[in-house]
């Protein structure tokens, strides 16, 4: 499985604890691994933002004198 496939995965099992939480409660297992996928999730994204920041180039104009 793919690293976007797994995250999709993550993405889609954090909304249905999400679900089940407003309706029923979680049971504290579901709450560990609420809590294990929302820390993933979350890693996943400050590591793609600092990718993108790591390939920024800033680019000025050149002085026109």
């Amino acid at each position: 499985m793919s690293s976007e496939a797994g995250h999709e995965q993550d993405i889609k099992r954090i909304n249905e604890l999400a679900r089940k939480a407003k309706t029923v409660g979680l049971t504290d297992e579901e709450i560990d691994e609420r809590n294990i996928l929302r820390k993933r999730y979350i890693d996943a994204f400050k590591s793609s933002l600092r990718n993108q920041l790591d390939n920024i180039t800033l680019v000025d104009k050149e002085d026109k004198q």
